[in-house]
């Protein structure tokens, strides 16, 4: 087979099915996918490694691939001094992980394509991210930073491996956590608010400067925090956070959904790759604000969120897609850009005056490209006003402007669907589909919205049918009919939650069983009995340097965190004293680092608020089809009420499902006929009720 675009003959990566490595399938390195193969290559020529990881929507790494993987004379000089190997980190996140520390350790940043130079024993001793073929601007190049390793290699072979050896062995100390020091209190949060208020930008929304990611998962302790002590700034910090990056060009105005960061402080210039990690997490953000708040803007953007997910990243088998690019025609963004003239030409002229004026359209453009010297004359599309500012500018009134805005947004996302799009990185990821299960669950809850629990069953089906092994494993990769690579701890953190989110949306037993059996395996093999908490990878996976155990809040929550409060949830759920029991021994073992610097920490701190209650087990127990069984429940899913779980007992069958796996709701019953909730809280229960207002009340959701 050869590539008719070069005339290339493949590599070894032309037999994978990650999208990103089958892109440098056709490159002249000679790229070994991660194997026992090029290590014991590497060991037989006396070569170092060339380990470079990225993914598929990563501009920078697309960069790196057009600019030295595919030149003959930089991938030459690879092939000569080392044996080459191409990861793709959302296939193997156990490679990035230990190999992205190790580039921390070694230059205090990190980022991607991530590139190390290691020995045929896998030790790193050289790491960094993106390099240029030729140096500039201060940046070594690879033409001459590749010489100098081969020198040194050859020359300096002891000196070498003693720096690896060293590296290793901070590597190791560094993973190997140590009994908790700390303590999970009520201070940990009051730290970690105060921490973000410092940080917070109040003109923009958002923490820090530019540039911003939108952690939700930050905005989500925050709202957990204003429920607990009812700190207003917690919850301004959340709106205007959400109306900000809603408002800005993060946001895709016309096919919704978010892009990955932003580059600038307004929000307003994206980095244009939309990973479906996002829309999961930001999906939960909005929704969980509108259950809040009621501010219908939210419950709007959330809609929005999971229409562009189902219509776009959704495959026809109900698993979901990974990512799309961020370049399309080779270069970032063109896909969603718009000049002055383009907006005329699409609309009329009425619509093109609205449209220019929402979406702070400018002759010139709207942002300055500095690669380019300037204005580009191209604008990113963001809410430059708020509709009732636009429709008063124009002699509007809001309904007519809306009705106008929704046929111009219409129009131009159907010329836009004409341009040639991003690539979509269709590989379907259990931890990543775990999210978005989450997400969906929470959606349908919190917005009324059965349409998503039903995508939401349809993708849980498809991974607990078709990414599973035998023995009932997780399977953390399918693509093309093909599932593979062994599941690590975030697909058991991330498919538990959203089997548990999934389970209270619909009530159906066998989504808690499977969460139960999840959780079950992820113990046996990632649990770590001496200090606590979970490993990255299980017993029975391969054999990584170092085994690493993962707690920081990153862009997507760490599994330790997201276990921490499945824990608390599977054991209330069940009246599991040793779930609790493990959940308390999580907490212990990660307080002390999340001491150092609470904020770094969201999603634990969520687990946190629950375990530090006062948590509550609500049993609701009625004929699913009844109106009062249905007001009930509605209630229950309208409320922002965070620490609380809700299973439910069918009074139409006669031996319900729920009673197996739940040990106490046996015995409940509905009174006088009518649907009935029996409220636990704080290790006490409340006398039944009857009443959803009332129920509210004893939640302290009323």
């Amino acid at each position: 087979m050869e590539d008719p675009g070069r005339k290339r003959k493949p590599n070894r990566l032309i037999d994978e099915k990650s999208p990103y490595l089958l892109k440098h399938a056709f490159n002249p390195v000679d790229w070994h996918p991660w194997g026992d193969e090029a290590f014991e290559k590497a060991r037989r020529e006396d070569k170092p490694v060339f380990l470079s990881v990225g993914y598929s929507t990563c501009h920078w790494c697309n960069v790196m691939e057009e600019e030295s993987f595919a030149d003959q004379e930089a991938a030459s000089l690879i092939n000569e001094v080392f044996v080459p190997v191409k990861v793709d980190r959302e296939e193997r996140p156990d490679i990035d992980n230990l190999y992205m520390s190790v580039c921390l350790m070694l230059t205090g940043s990190g980022g991607w394509p991530l590139t190390v130079i290691m020995t045929p024993d896998k030790k790193p001793f050289y790491a960094g991210t993106y390099f240029p073929k030729e140096s500039r601007f201060g940046r070594i190049g690879l033409m001459e930073l590749i010489p100098r390793i081969r020198k040194v290699w050859e020359e300096q072979r002891d000196e070498v491996l003693n720096s690896a050896g060293q590296i290793t062995d901070n590597l190791s100390r560094q993973s190997e956590a140590a009994p908790g020091k700390g303590v999970v209190d009520a201070a940990l949060l009051d730290a970690a608010f105060e921490a973000l208020r410092e940080s917070f930008d109040q003109e923009y929304g958002g923490f820090g400067t530019e540039p911003k990611f939108p952690t939700p998962h930050v905005l989500s302790f925050l709202l957990r925090y204003w429920k607990r002590s009812g700190e207003g700034e917690a919850l301004d910090m959340v709106k205007g956070t959400l109306r900000a990056m809603r408002r800005g060009g993060v946001f895709d105005h016309l096919g919704f959904g978010f892009h990955r960061y932003s580059t600038d402080r307004r929000w307003l210039v994206p980095h244009f790759e939309k990973m479906l990690y996002d829309q999961a997490l930001l999906g939960i953000a909005y929704s969980e604000a509108y259950q809040a708040t009621r501010e219908e803007d939210f419950a709007r953007t959330a809609r929005m969120v999971f229409t562009y997910v189902l219509r776009d990243l959704t495959d026809p088998g109900g698993q979901f897609y990974s990512a799309e690019s961020a370049d399309s025609e080779g270069e970032e963004g063109k896909f969603y850009v718009w000049t002055a003239g383009e907006m005329r030409r699409v609309l009329d002229k009425t619509q093109a005056g609205a449209a220019s004026a929402y979406y702070g359209v400018e002759e010139e453009g709207n942002f300055t490209d500095p690669l380019k010297g300037g204005k580009t004359g191209e604008n990113i599309l963001h809410m430059a006003k708020v509709p009732a500012e636009a429709a008063a500018g124009l002699g509007m009134g809001e309904r007519e402007f809306d009705e106008l805005m929704e046929k111009a947004r219409g129009r131009l996302f159907d010329v836009r669907n004409k341009r040639i799009r991003p690539d979509t990185d269709d590989k379907v990821l259990t931890d990543w589909n775990g999210l978005m299960i989450a997400a969906l669950s929470i959606g349908a809850r919190a917005l009324g919205e059965p349409g998503y629990s039903d995508a939401a069953v349809l993708a849980a089906d498809f991974v607990l049918e078709k990414m599973r092994a035998p023995d009932g494993r997780l399977i953390h990769r399918w693509r093309l009919g093909e599932a593979s690579i062994e599941g690590q701890a975030d697909d058991y953190a991330f498919m538990v939650w959203g089997l548990l989110e999934l389970y209270e949306a619909v009530f159906e037993p066998r989504y808690l069983k499977a969460a139960l059996e999840l959780n079950a395996i992820f113990i046996e093999d990632f649990w770590d009995p001496e200090s606590g908490g979970f490993f990255f990878t299980g017993q029975r996976g391969e054999r990584m340097l170092v085994r690493q155990k993962t707690i920081y809040d990153a862009a997507v929550p760490s599994a330790n965190s997201v276990a921490f409060l499945n824990l608390l949830r599977l054991g209330a759920m069940t009246a599991n004293p040793e779930i609790l029991g493990l959940a308390s021994k999580l907490g212990k073992a990660f307080s002390g680092t999340v001491g150092e610097s609470p904020s770094a920490y969201a999603q634990f701190l969520c687990a946190a608020d629950f375990a530090l209650g006062p948590s509550a087990e609500v049993v609701v127990v009625g004929d699913p089809k009844a109106p009062d069984t249905e007001a009930m429940l509605e209630a229950l899913r309208g409320a922002f009420a965070p620490s609380k779980v809700v299973l439910f007992r069918p009074t139409t069958e006669e031996k319900a499902g729920i009673d197996e796996i739940s040990g106490f709701t046996g015995d409940l019953l509905a009174r006088e006929g009518k649907a009935t909730a029996y409220v636990c809280k704080g290790q006490r229960c409340e006398n039944p009720t009857t009443d959803p207002t009332e129920m509210l009340r004893l939640l302290g959701a009323g």
